[in-house]
């Protein structure tokens, strides 16, 4: 599988109290498939039809939390958040390191909204 090109979306996420729900309703609609993720509790792997490998995912939240997110691959996640800042976004939560390696942060656009 060839790797996104970075500066375009590479992963979604779906949060949700009710996944059995989501996983029904998306399932449906799209034709997605879920499978839970190996590496984290309380989070499932979305592929689509056709994929060779997982594009998003569907975060278990607790009762009454929900959110919709998309994910952008940068080269550096500290550059891209100190550009985000100067052209009047703000961090959400600041550059992580997952158990993986893998860098994310969280910001919000001049309007609000979330990414990754």
């Amino acid at each position: 599988m060839e790797a996104p090109a970075f500066d375009t979306v590479s992963w979604f996420q779906i949060g949700t109290d009710d996944s059995d729900g989501a996983r029904s309703f998306y399932g449906d609609l799209f034709g997605w498939k879920f499978t839970l993720d190996p590496d984290g509790d309380g989070y499932d792997l979305i592929s689509y039809p056709g994929a060779d490998a997982p594009s998003g995912g569907i975060s278990h939240e607790p009762r009454g939390e929900h959110h919709s997110m998309f994910l952008v691959l940068v080269k550096d996640v500290r550059a891209a958040c100190e550009q985000a800042e100067k052209l009047g976004g703000k961090i959400a939560m600041g550059p992580t390191t997952a158990p993986t390696g893998l860098v994310f942060a969280y910001l919000d656009d001049p309007s609000g909204n979330r990414f990754g």
